[in-house]
């Protein structure tokens, strides 16, 4: 299904040639320029969650409070231009195809640094949001990955019953803790062995306190699974 819908891409951009989300000239979604400026995160970084390091190679964040699930990668930073891609895919009518290349960023920082799943979750939005924005933005980022690194995808396990404020609109972690508490619940409900002793990945396209992802990964801790790891495109650090 993914490589017919390459093909109409193609088509399409034959005719109506597409223009660079970055530099805005015609030829691509994101052009090969644009595609190489976003600064990925580098050593050294904290082995949990992944925070860059100071001098003292000491995690504050960690020290203070470990997100409560196996870990977190993410491809960078929240800010320019990377920040701008997630934008323009995700707001306004976003662009759709932004979903490739940001997809395939997810991909390689998942194999860059050695992540283990064998099943892949995008975390879920609520079917008001589905239905206002008209697409979930980590489920098209989860299927580039699936598709890149040949892991199952698994986009009806974890649903969200609950309508949620904005995280982005909280100030801290306990008002995001609270307002996601709950928020997500396997669906349908699995068999005691579906579960069972799984490394499973999350997909989002930010993350700020991880509250989202610890939401996402407690029902799934609960149902068995081995390991849950949170990948990103960004976090706001």
């Amino acid at each position: 299904m993914y490589n017919w819908k390459q093909t109409i891409e193609r088509l399409l951009d034959l005719c109506f040639p597409p223009h660079c989300a970055g530099c805005k000239r015609s030829g691509h979604i994101l052009c090969s320029t644009c595609y190489t400026s976003i600064q990925l995160l580098s050593p050294p970084f904290c082995k949990h969650c992944q925070t860059p390091l100071g001098p003292d190679n000491y995690c504050k964040k960690c020290a203070y409070r470990r997100l409560q699930f196996s870990g977190l990668r993410i491809v960078g930073a929240y800010q320019e231009p990377l920040s701008s891609y997630i934008h323009a895919f995700k707001y306004n009518n976003g662009n759709k195809r932004l979903a490739r290349p940001l997809g395939i960023l997810l991909a390689q920082t998942y194999q860059q640094t050695r992540l283990a799943a064998d099943m892949i979750i995008p975390v879920p939005l609520h079917t008001e949001r589905l239905q206002k924005r008209g697409y979930n933005q980590a489920q098209l980022l989860a299927e580039v990955c699936s598709t890149e690194l040949g892991i199952p995808l698994y986009v009806s396990l974890l649903t969200r019953v609950r309508a949620t404020a904005s995280q982005a609109d909280l100030h801290n972690r306990d008002e995001r803790q609270q307002n996601v508490a709950g928020a997500f619940v396997l669906h349908p409900k699995p068999n005691a062995r579906a579960l069972s002793k799984r490394n499973i990945l999350l997909i989002d396209d930010v993350c700020t306190t991880g509250a989202t992802l610890e939401a996402c990964a407690a029902p799934l801790f609960a149902a068995g699974a081995n390991t849950v790891w949170g990948l990103v495109l960004a976090r706001r650090l």
